[in-house]
């Protein structure tokens, strides 16, 4: 059976998306999905052997060929002067065929990480790996300087590495606010399909951390760690990030704060609620996703929802994501902050 060249990338894309998953009785799946006979699935699957796309693997599996391309740049040779030098010496090659919305992602993402390594860490070396298979391409961008956590800490005066990751979450933060934004990290985070750094021991990440997720961290190692990964065939477009954070006027006016990734258990305390709420004033719109948070204690959830919010009228704060234990708490402290008559 023949199919049109877009049915037939569809079955292919699927394919290698259950191949990347390890998933068991591949032929069966695709076949089924499909209504195709599994006759037609192994001749895919023998052309993506031909092509290099995937290789047989252990007990009748198959796995995706990637790719690896290795860089070290150096400051002392003039090769850490420009974030646009090394996104050309290190990334335009190798997406140069990928569609033109993947290419501005890249371009804007790659240029921001690497402009911190440029302008804000101090670091000597910068070592950028490549990783691409046919699915997606995936950066790791790392450097022997003073550490992203670290500096933010020292910059602010906050008492400690985690305050400095929250306030990494709200965006608009830089240590150098005559010359940069402080948008950087935040935009590519939301663009990137995954996206993580690490320094000092901690993590900044969009999704929850598994130690079994993207790469081995070593807590005594200096300098910051990024790592992204971007689908070679995804739809998003950079104005559509910008756009879901900003005002009428296109200015950066949203935030989106994900708890879980800031308190390893509960939120229960005024100060870490005050530690939340530092610079909220600088947005228009504060979404708060409890996704995962199990409970809230009296204390965070007043002086969030209560004491901010009456001093910050303007701020509209969104709660999402809350079970039945947050959501009670949440009523209980508004319902009680009202006047009775």
């Amino acid at each position: 059976m023949k199919f049109n060249a877009d049915k037939k990338q569809t079955i292919i894309l699927y394919l290698l998306e259950k191949i990347s998953a390890n998933t068991k009785s591949i032929s069966k799946v695709v076949s089924d999905a499909f209504d195709i006979s599994t006759n037609t699935v192994h001749t895919y699957i023998n052309e993506l052997i031909l092509d290099g796309v995937i290789k047989k693997g252990k007990r009748g599996q198959y796995e995706l060929v990637s790719t690896q391309f290795d860089y070290t740049l150096k400051r002392s040779k003039g090769e850490l002067d420009s974030d646009t030098y090394a996104y050309d010496a290190c990334l335009s090659r190798h997406i140069a065929s990928l569609a033109e919305n993947v290419k501005r992602i890249w371009l804007y993402a790659f240029t921001e990480m690497a402009n911190n390594v440029v302008d804000h860490s101090d670091a000597e070396n910068m070592q950028v790996i490549v990783t691409q298979n046919y699915l997606e391409t995936a950066v790791l961008i790392m450097d022997d300087g003073v550490g992203i956590f670290e500096k933010i800490k020292k910059h602010f005066s906050l008492s400690g590495l985690d305050e400095a990751i929250c306030e990494l979450f709200k965006g608009k933060l830089t240590t150098d606010e005559q010359n940069h934004s402080g948008e950087g990290i935040f935009f590519t985070s939301k663009m990137m399909d995954k996206f993580l750094i690490s320094s000092s021991g901690k993590i900044f990440t969009t999704s929850k951390y598994n130690n079994d997720n993207v790469f081995d961290m070593d807590e005594a190692s200096s300098g910051t760690c990024v790592f992204m990964s971007l689908s070679n065939f995804t739809h998003k477009e950079p104005r559509e990030v910008f756009d879901l954070y900003s005002n009428d006027d296109g200015g950066f006016s949203k935030t989106r704060i994900p708890l879980k990734n800031i308190f390893d258990s509960a939120p229960v305390s005024r100060s870490q609620a005050k530690r939340v709420c530092n610079r909220l004033e600088d947005f228009q719109e504060v979404v708060f996703d409890f996704d995962d948070i199990g409970w809230m204690g009296q204390g965070f959830a007043h002086q969030l929802f209560v004491v901010f919010q009456n001093s910050h009228p303007q701020i509209s704060l969104v709660p999402i994501n809350m079970n039945e234990s947050v959501t009670n708490m949440y009523n209980h402290v508004l319902n009680s902050s009202r006047p009775t008559f």
